[in-house]
C-alpha cells in the first residue's frame, strides 16, 4: 500500500466541492432511495436489521432486484442516529476516492469529522494516519454513525477492505457498518461472524414468503385466489422485482388471477428486467453457458462442459453462485437456476438460436445416462422430442421394469403418455406395450410386444436398442425385456404355460446380460419370478408357486425390490389363506403393508392382492365393518394390476361379505362374476362354489348348494367339508361323517378348515344327542379358533352351538372373543374384554387399534399409516367409536375406554 506524509495532504482543496481528481461529488450518491408506491414493509426484516445496531458489521447479500436496498434505506429512514449513505460505484476502486466519498457522506449527515482528520488529495492511494485519525474521531462519539455501503459488491480492491476493515476495527462502538451487496464482500466476515458480531440477511431471507405476497398483491389492487398466490410465490421464489413487475402486469391483464397463475416469463417485464441484470452484463462465454444450463432443472460443472463443449463451468458458475446471479447452490458441487430466470433464459434460448435446445438436451441425456440419472436422461430425451433415443436408453438399459416399480413409474408412464406415435423401432414398441400392459390394456399391448419381438427377430443388430456400454447388450437387453413383457401378459390373462416359457427365456437371455446391469436392475428378474409365481397360483398349483414368489419376497434390494416383494408376500399370504392359515396370512399381508411404506411406493402399486386377504381376514373375524372399509378403500386406490387372482378374489371375499351380512342375492352375484382367463383356476372355483352353496343353504335350498358342490367336493378339503355341512343339512348324517373323516392325511391345512370340520362333527354329534362328543369337538375347535379371533365358522353353523357354548365347560374358552355380554353369557358375537361398566355398542377390533393409538396420542395421519388404511378410514372409526363410547373429543374416548377397561 502505497503511504502519502500527511503534510502533502490539501484539505482545503479536496474537501467539501470535489473528490481527489477534481471533479464534483456527485450529491445523489449520498441520498438513500425513497420508498416507491406499492412498497411493502416487511417487519421481519426491519427486527433482524436493528441488530445492526448491536455489531459492528451487517451485510445484506442477495440478487439484483432482491429488495436489498428498499429494505435497508426504509430501514435507516426510521432511526434517530446519523445514517450516512453512500451507493458504491465502479470508480471507487481507487482507494483515494473511495475514502474522499465516504468522508463526504459523512459530513452529508452532519457527522463532525474534524479538520484534522484530512482528506485524500491522490485518488489512487490514502494515508494510513489518515484512516487511524478517522477511527480515532468515530471511537469518541457519544453515538455510533451507521454507514451504509450500498452496492459495495463493486468494491473489487482489496486494499479498500483491509483499508475498511482497519477503520471498522478501530472506531469501536462509534461505527456500524451496513454492506448491501449482490456479491460476497471483500472483507473478513468470517472473523465477524465467528465472534457473534456479524447480522446476515441473504436472499432467502429476503425472499417473500406467502402472507407477504398476499399483501404485496393487496398494496396493488389485486386478491387473487389463495392457489394462484401459492403458485406465484414458488415460480418467483419470492424474488421481490418479479413480484412487483407481475403485480403491475396484472393489474393490466383483463383476468389478473389467470396471469398471476400462468404468465408467459420469457415475454414479460420480468424478462427484460432478468436479461438485462443477470445476462447482458455477462461475457458471451457465460451467456452461453447460462443459455444451454436452462433446459436443466439442475447441472453441475461436468455436465455444462459437455452442453457448451469447454472446460471452464467449474470457476464460471462458482463466481456466479458468489455473486447472486441466480444461480443456486445445492450442495455437492451442483446448482440450479433461480425457476423464473430459468424460464426467461430458455426461452431467450429459443429465439435466439433455433434448433440449439434439442442439441442441447440430447447432449445433457448422453451425459445423465453415463452418470447413471436414468430418470433425468429420460425427461432430457423426451423434451427433445427424440422418442426412439428416449425408448433406447429404457430398453437398452434393462430399466423397463422401472415402468412398474419404485416412485418413478407414475413419472415414467406420463413421460412415455406423450410419446410420438411416428416413434418407430422395437424400443418404442417396448416401451409402448410396457405402459399398455401396466395399464391393463391387453390387445394394443399385445400387439406391439409381438411387433417388437419380430422386428428383433428379423434384425439381429437390434437397432432402436442401444447398448449402454458398447458392448452389444442392447439386443440381449430389449429381448429380456420382451420376456419380461411376455410373463406379464401371461400372468394378466390367466395362461400359466406362457409364463413358465416366458420364465424360461428370461433365464436363457441373462447369459448375455452384462452382470453390471443385472446387478443394477434386480426388479427385472425379480418381476419374471412374481408374475411366474401369479399365474402358477392362478392354475391352483401353489407349492410350485411358493417357489419363485418366496424367491423373490427372501431377496432385499432396496425400493427396486419393495414392488416385487410386496406382490410376492401378498400372493404367499394368499395362498396361506386359501390354505386356512389365518394368523400365517395376516402376518404376510402386513408384512407387504409395511414393504409399501417402508420406500414409498405410490398407492396405485401393484394388484392390491395383500389388502384384499387382510379384508378377508376380517370378514372371518366377523369384522364386516372394518373388511367394508378396506375393500372399498381398495376400490378407490384402483389397484394398477387387475390380474385374474386380484379379480377372482375380490369377487369372492366381496361375496363371503355380503353373504356375512345376510344378502344372498347380492352374494351370489359377486362370486359368481366372470373373470376372463385362458386357463380355468380350481381355486377361484372351489371359492365361488362355496360361497354359492352357502348362499343356497341360507335361503333353504339345500339340493340347489348340494348341485353346485357335486362337480368340486372330491380331494378338495373346503369344499368337501361345506358339502358334509349340506348333507347334515338335508338329513344325511352318516354321508356327512363318512365324507369328512376320509378328508385329512398327512398335510393338515389351517384352523380356517380344520375347525369348520370340527363343528360339521359336533352338529352331527348334536344331531344323535352325543353331547359329550359334541362338547370335546366344540372345545377343540375353540382352542384351534381362539388365536386367529376366527368367528365366521361359529355364527355360520347354526343357532344349536349357542347353549353349547354357554356352559361351565365351554364359557371360559369363548370369554373375550366369542361370547358377547358384560358376564360372558349371551349371543354370539364380538367382543374384547369383559365391561365393567356399560357401553352403548361393542367396539370393533379395528375400533380398538384406532383407540390405542389415540392413547399413544397419535395423529390421524400417523394412526392411518400405521394401520396401512387411508386418513378417511381412520376417520369413519373415529365416529364410530365416539358414538359407541358416547363421546365427542379424543381425550375423552381415552379416558372413557381407560374407565371401561379397554385400555
Amino acid at each position: 500500500m502505497t503511504v502519502i506524509d500527511e503534510h502533502d495532504q490539501h484539505p482545503a482543496t479536496c474537501a467539501g466541492t470535489v473528490d481527489p481528481s477534481g471533479l464534483p461529488f456527485l450529491r445523489a450518491r449520498f441520498t438513500p432511495p425513497s420508498s416507491p408506491d406499492g412498497f411493502l414493509r416487511r417487519e421481519r426484516l426491519t427486527e433482524k436489521l436493528d441488530r445492526a445496531l448491536i455489531t459492528p458489521l451487517t451485510v445484506v447479500n442477495g440478487s439484483a432486484g432482491a429488495g436489498k436496498t428498499l429494505a435497508v434505506a426504509d430501514w435507516a429512514a426510521g432511526l434517530d442516529i446519523p445514517v450516512a449513505w453512500l451507493t458504491v460505484e465502479e470508480a471507487d476502486r481507487a482507494p483515494g476516492l473511495f475514502w474522499a466519498y465516504v468522508l463526504e457522506a459523512l459530513r452529508a449527515v452532519g457527522v463532525s469529522v474534524p479538520e484534522e482528520v484530512g482528506s485524500p488529495s491522490d485518488a489512487d492511494s490514502v494515508d494510513r494516519g489518515m484512516l487511524s485519525r478517522l477511527a480515532a474521531a468515530l471511537q469518541g462519539r457519544d453515538r455510533p454513525v451507521v454507514l451504509v455501503l450500498d452496492a459495495y459488491g463493486r468494491v473489487t480492491t482489496p486494499e479498500i477492505a483491509e483499508q475498511l476493515e482497519f477503520v471498522l476495527r478501530h472506531a469501536g462502538e462509534g461505527l456500524r457498518l451496513v454492506l448491501a451487496t449482490c456479491t460476497d464482500p471483500l472483507l473478513l466476515t468470517h472473523r465477524y461472524r465467528a465472534s457473534g458480531e456479524l447480522t446476515e440477511i441473504r436472499d432467502t431471507e429476503l425472499a417473500f414468503t406467502r402472507a407477504e405476497t398476499v399483501e404485496l398483491l393487496r398494496l396493488h389492487g389485486l386478491y387473487p385466489s389463495r392457489s394462484a398466490t401459492h403458485a406465484l410465490t414458488a415460480r418467483t421464489q419470492g424474488w421481490a422485482a418479479g413480484l412487483k413487475l407481475c403485480a403491475m402486469a396484472a393489474r393490466q391483464s383483463s383476468d389478473p388471477e389467470t396471469y398471476l397463475r400462468e404468465f408467459e416469463a420469457g415475454r414479460s417485464a420480468v424478462a427484460d428486467f432478468l436479461l438485462a441484470e443477470a445476462l447482458d452484463p455477462r461475457p458471451p462465454g457465460t451467456q452461453d453457458l447460462l443459455l444451454r444450463v436452462s433446459v436443466l432443472e439442475r447441472f453441475c460443472p461436468d455436465l455444462a462442459n459437455a452442453m457448451t463443449l469447454r472446460t471452464d463451468a467449474e470457476p464460471t458458475l462458482a463466481a456466479l453462485c458468489r455473486e447472486n446471479a441466480f444461480v443456486q447452490y445445492l450442495g455437492h458441487s451442483w446448482y440450479r437456476l433461480q425457476p423464473l430466470f430459468r424460464e426467461v433464459l430458455r426461452a431467450h434460448l429459443r429465439e435466439r438460436a433455433p434448433g440449439l435446445e434439442t442439441e442441447v438436451r440430447r447432449r445433457a441425456a448422453l451425459w445423465l445416462r453415463r452418470a447413471g440419472l436414468l430418470p433425468e436422461a429420460l425427461a432430457q430425451g423426451a423434451a427433445a422430442g427424440d422418442w426412439e433415443f428416449t425408448a433406447g436408453l429404457v430398453v437398452g438399459d434393462l430399466a423397463i421394469g422401472q415402468l412398474f416399480t419404485g416412485v418413478h413409474s407414475a413419472d415414467l408412464s406420463h413421460l412415455f403418455a406423450r410419446m410420438s406415435p411416428d416413434a418407430t423401432g422395437p424400443a418404442a414398441d417396448l416401451v409402448r406395450a410396457a405402459c399398455e400392459l401396466a395399464h391393463r390394456e391387453l390387445e394394443p399391448g399385445l400387439h406391439h410386444l409381438h411387433h417388437a419381438e419380430e422386428c428383433l427377430d428379423g434384425n439381429g443388430s437390434g437397432q432402436g436398442a442401444p447398448s449402454p456400454d458398447g458392448n452389444g447388450s442392447g439386443p440381449a437387453a430389449a429381448r429380456l425385456s420382451c420376456a419380461l413383457l411376455e410373463a406379464l401378459s401371461a400372468r394378466l390373462t390367466g395362461s400359466p404355460g406362457r409364463a413358465e416359457q416366458a420364465a424360461e427365456a428370461a433365464q436363457t437371455l441373462t447369459r448375455d446380460v452384462p452382470a453390471r446391469l443385472l446387478g443394477e436392475h434386480p426388479e427385472v428378474t425379480a418381476l419374471v419370478l412374481t408374475h411366474l409365481g401369479s399365474a402358477r397360483l392362478w392354475a391352483g398349483r401353489f407349492e410350485d408357486a411358493r417357489v419363485p414368489l418366496s424367491a423373490v419376497a427372501g431377496r432385499k434390494g432396496g425400493a427396486q425390490m419393495a414392488l416385487p416383494r410386496l406382490e410376492c408376500l401378498g400372493h404367499l399370504a394368499l395362498i396361506d389363506y386359501l390354505d386356512g392359515w389365518l394368523g400365517r396370512a395376516e402376518s404376510r399381508a402386513l408384512e407387504a403393508g409395511r414393504e409399501a411404506k417402508r420406500y414409498g411406493l405410490p398407492r396405485r402399486s401393484g394388484s392390491g392382492i395383500g389388502q384384499l386377504v387382510l379384508a378377508a381376514v376380517l370378514v372371518d373375524r366377523d369384522e364386516l365393518d372394518e373388511a367394508e372399509a378396506l375393500l372399498e378403500d381398495m376400490a378407490g386406490s384402483g389397484a394398477v394390476l387387475e390380474d385374474p387372482v386380484t379379480q377372482a378374489s375380490r369377487a369372492i371375499i366381496t361375496g363371503r361379505l355380503l353373504l356375512a351380512r345376510g344378502d344372498t342375492r347380492a352374494a351370489l352375484e359377486a362370486a359368481n362374476s366372470t373373470v376372463p382367463a385362458v386357463v380355468h383356476s380350481p381355486w377361484a372355483e372351489d371359492q365361488a362354489a362355496l360361497v354359492t352353496s352357502a348362499a343356497h343353504l341360507a335361503r333353504g335350498c339345500p339340493e340347489k348348494a348340494e348341485k353346485v358342490l357335486a362337480g368340486v367336493a372330491e380331494d378338495r378339503p373346503a369344499c368337501a367339508i361345506e358339502a358334509a355341512r349340506v348333507r347334515l343339512a338335508s338329513g344325511h348324517r352318516d354321508d356327512a361323517l363318512d365324507m369328512i373323516d376320509s378328508l385329512f392325511g398327512s398335510a393338515r391345512p389351517g384352523p380356517a378348515v380344520t375347525v369348520r370340520a370340527d363343528l360339521v362333527r359336533a352338529q352331527a354329534a348334536h344331531q344323535a344327542g352325543d353331547t359329550a362328543t359334541v362338547r370335546r369337538l366344540v372345545s377343540q375347535a375353540l382352542l384351534a379358533a381362539r388365536r386367529d379371533r376366527l368367528r365366521r365358522p361359529f355364527l355360520d353353523i347354526g343357532s344349536w352351538i349357542l347353549p353349547v357354548l354357554d356352559t361351565d365347560q365351554l364359557r371360559p374358552l369363548a370369554q373375550d372373543w366369542l361370547l358377547t355380554g358384560s358376564d360372558g353369557h349371551g349371543s354370539l358375537g364380538r367382543t374384547t374384554v369383559e365391561l365393567s361398566l356399560p357401553v352403548l355398542e361393542e367396539l370393533s377390533g379395528r375400533e380398538l387399534d384406532v383407540l390405542r393409538r389415540l392413547a399413544q396420542l397419535m395423529s390421524t395421519q400417523e394412526i392411518a399409516a400405521d394401520l396401512f388404511v387411508s386418513v378417511n378410514t381412520v376417520k369413519t372409526h373415529l365416529k364410530g367409536l365416539y358414538r359407541k363410547l358416547a363421546v365427542n373429543r379424543r381425550s375423552d374416548a381415552v379416558r372413557r375406554a381407560r374407565d371401561l377397561g379397554l385400555l
